[in-house]
């Protein structure tokens, strides 16, 4: 009974184990039948065959057949008859010249035929052999009548571009040049409109002195060898965008008088732009070249874009004319780029670029409303170099804000020093200075978004909704810069451009901060105003020369004009006239270097006037109003060392005689009686501000009020901060010296 049992058990756990094996696999056979299924009602294109209703169509091989009938029915191609030669595979190579006679006969007889003009579409073709797309045009001479079967606008072009290549024949010739040979002296007419879209050509192209007067598009075309389009004419808009040149281009004398745009365009080989014209926008953004592009005497009379590109090589662009602004936004340059001798008329913009090389704009001419624009761009002196004139390049750079550009600047000031060109060093320091002063100007003055009430934002041009919406966001996090207003969705973008020149956020100033604040930009702007901020030789020395002139009045006002009654103490007519006209002469001096150095020389001379005319001013009043009671009125207050005349150099000199008995032996009273007695008194102000001069002039102490001991002793300070100034500008001015300091 028991193996009964057990033989029981085995057969019924076989015959569970067959019946899972066999639902296995008849699973398996289901699912392989659905997959199969499921593929044999996909469309074709699932199996690789051809999409059908895709638009996209196998290319066909071209025969002398297939041109034919090509040839005898053109398609309308947005409403232009069209010769429809797209998807091609048309073989021009020697071995096959049967076709590529056939080819170029018939085609140009169709292109050329009178009473319409077709175009030629090659999109999508492949071009085997060279193609001369020159033998497609209808030659033009420059002497003769305009043919008859060009429309008025055409023969107007045609005309136009005669007569530019015929004062370029009489300028060569007058210069003795063979630059104009007479093949460049002769055109080919180019009609209907040309595509070239995703175009591959396996061979050189040539389309060379051909006048373009219909659009081309060659948008996406490969080019593997060269590709001649030199002295070529673009009535119409030429787009190469996304075109593939794998050997070298040229376009040199080519004129493009619509927007040629070539961009996102890869030139691994060299390209020549040489003596070109753009008539209006040319767009040559994010391009690459990977080797030498010539660009020189080019003009450009609209807009040049060059945003994004790449430069693996060389760039030339000297002697171009650029009429209109330029754009080197976020562009990258590998190698040197040359402006030498361009001219550039409007705004530069290198904004976020990448110098790793050398630009020169060597003898470049920019006019008034030309300036570069350098804001975030990357550039290490340590590798790189901005060459230009010096004196000049640096005050065409521009930086509007120094948040985020302290270190380009830091980076200009040593690329100029490592080029001993301490002028322009200066000058990029001077505009750093600048726009730390119009910071610390904002902190103090702008509203802080961080602790302004809602009616302080509404004041500043926030509605309502937008103070409470501020409000309540700094309470969650405070503001670090005005962009997060934007990012944090607070204000729209018209609100924060408004805001721009109001507001500010950051960290808000306790009162002691304020203050000091505050004495920072006070000194600060004393010496953008007084000295550029140590910048400018010319601009202290005028500032010097004419204090030293007021003070010289001064002084000669307050020790000869003394009293009316009751016998007058004043100086003779021929004195005053001497007096009156040294100040004149000498404050004139001061004025003209002021106002050719100072940036704002009115508000220049507003902050000298502020510090030597309400003092002096206030003593002389206080003076004339009590009168003069005091003993020696008939004796000058001011007392020279008799002992020595020469020029000296008098560092440590105080204003006051020394109290020792002896040296009253040695100083005494200037003289009145003297017809050049009135140069003692712009020598002590010479003394007193610049402690030089050819006498030792000072205060007599004996019967002296204390208040022309006051005005002179007020001199004496200014003098003392003005020689500190005087000698950091020099220091920063005398290039042996500024090597010395800084390196």
């Amino acid at each position: 009974m028991p193996k009964n049992v057990a033989a029981t058990k085995k057969n019924c756990w076989r015959r569970q184990l067959l019946s899972r094996q066999l639902l296995g696999t008849a699973s398996r056979l289901l699912i392989l039948l659905g997959l199969i299924a499921f593929l044999g009602f996909q469309p074709l294109a699932a199996w690789g065959a051809t999409p059908v209703g895709t638009g996209v169509v196998p290319q066909q091989i071209l025969t002398p057949e297939l041109l034919q009938q090509r040839l005898r029915s053109p398609v309308l191609v947005e409403g232009v008859r069209t010769v429809d030669l797209r998807r091609m595979v048309i073989d021009l190579r020697p071995e096959n010249a049967t076709l590529r006679d056939q080819f170029y006969r018939d085609l140009q007889g169709q292109l050329q035929r009178p009473g319409g003009s077709p175009g030629l579409d090659l999109s999508y073709s492949q071009i085997q052999g060279d193609f001369e797309g020159v033998q497609l045009g209808l030659r033009a001479p420059l002497s003769g009548q305009t043919f008859p079967l060009f429309t008025p606008a055409e023969q107007e072009q045609l005309k136009r571009d005669r007569r530019r290549l015929s004062r370029l024949k009489q300028l060569s010739r007058s210069l003795l040049s063979d630059d104009l040979t007479s093949r460049e002296l002769q055109l080919r007419i180019f009609r209907g409109p040309l595509k070239l879209v995703q175009t591959r050509f396996s061979g050189r192209v040539n389309f060379s002195n051909t006048f373009f007067l219909a659009p081309v598009v060659s948008q996406g075309a490969t080019f593997i060898q060269v590709a001649d389009w030199s002295g070529g004419r673009f009535s119409q808009p030429a787009s190469f965008a996304r075109a593939t040149f794998n050997q070298a281009v040229e376009f040199s004398n080519s004129i493009f008088f619509a927007k040629a745009s070539f961009n996102q365009v890869r030139f691994a080989q060299a390209v020549n732009f040489q003596k070109s014209e753009f008539q209006t926008t040319a767009n040559f953004s994010q391009v690459l070249f990977q080797r030498l592009a010539n660009f020189s005497r080019v003009l450009w009379q609209g807009n040049a874009d060059f945003a994004q590109v790449r430069t693996a090589d060389q760039v030339v662009f000297a002697r171009s004319r650029f009429n209109q602004a330029l754009f080197f936004t976020d562009a990258t340059f590998e190698k040197p780029i040359t402006f030498r001798e361009a001219e550039f008329n409007q705004p530069v913009n290198f904004r976020g670029a990448t110098i790793l090389n050398q630009v020169d704009f060597s003898d470049a001419l920019f006019a008034r409303a030309a300036r570069l624009n350098i804001t975030g761009l990357e550039f290490a002196p340590q590798q790189a170099r901005i060459i230009g004139n010096p004196g000049q390049i640096s005050r065409v750079l521009s930086v509007p804000i120094l948040q985020g550009n302290e270190n380009l600047l830091r980076n200009l000031i040593r690329n100029f020093r490592e080029l001993e060109q301490i002028g322009d060093a200066n000058q990029v320091e001077y505009t750093a200075q600048k726009l730390r002063q119009q910071q610390l100007a904002q902190k103090l003055f702008n509203t802080n978004i961080n602790n302004a009430s809602l009616a302080h934002l509404q004041a500043i041009g926030l509605t309502v909704t937008q103070a409470e919406a501020i409000a309540r966001s700094r309470l969650e996090q405070p503001f670090r810069n005005l962009t997060e207003l934007l990012t944090r969705t607070v204000v729209d973008l018209p609100t924060y451009i408004k805001l721009r020149e109001r507001a500010i956020a950051g960290e808000p100033l306790s009162s002691g901060g304020w203050i000091l604040t505050g004495l920072t930009w006070l000194s600060l702007s004393l010496l953008l105003l007084l000295s550029r901020y140590g910048t400018s030789f010319g601009l202290i020395f005028g500032v010097g020369w004419l204090a030293i002139a007021v003070f010289g009045l001064f002084f000669w006002l307050v020790d000869r004009w003394r009293r009316l009654r009751p016998y007058p103490v004043l100086p003779n007519l021929t004195e005053t006239i001497w007096v009156l006209s040294s100040f004149s002469l000498l404050s004139l001096g001061g004025l003209t270097a002021i106002f050719r150095t100072a940036e704002t020389p009115w508000l220049t001379l507003a902050f000298l006037a502020g510090l030597t005319l309400p003092l002096p001013v206030g003593i002389l009043w206080l003076v004339y109003q009590r009168g003069r009671y005091h003993d020696l009125m008939e004796v000058s207050y001011f007392v020279e060392d008799g002992s020595m005349r020469q020029l000296r150099l008098l560092i440590g000199r105080l204003p006051v005689m020394p109290r020792f008995p002896f040296f009253r032996e040695r100083y005494e009273p200037i003289l009145w009686n003297r017809r050049w007695g009135w140069l003692n008194y712009f020598d002590l102000s010479l003394n007193n501000f610049l402690r030089l001069g050819f006498n030792d002039i000072r205060l007599r102490d004996q019967h002296l009020p204390g208040l022309i001991s006051s005005l002179v002793w007020y001199q004496w300070g200014l003098g003392v901060l003005y020689i500190i100034l005087l000698l950091w500008t020099l220091s920063r001015t005398i290039p042996g010296l500024n090597l010395f300091i800084y390196f």
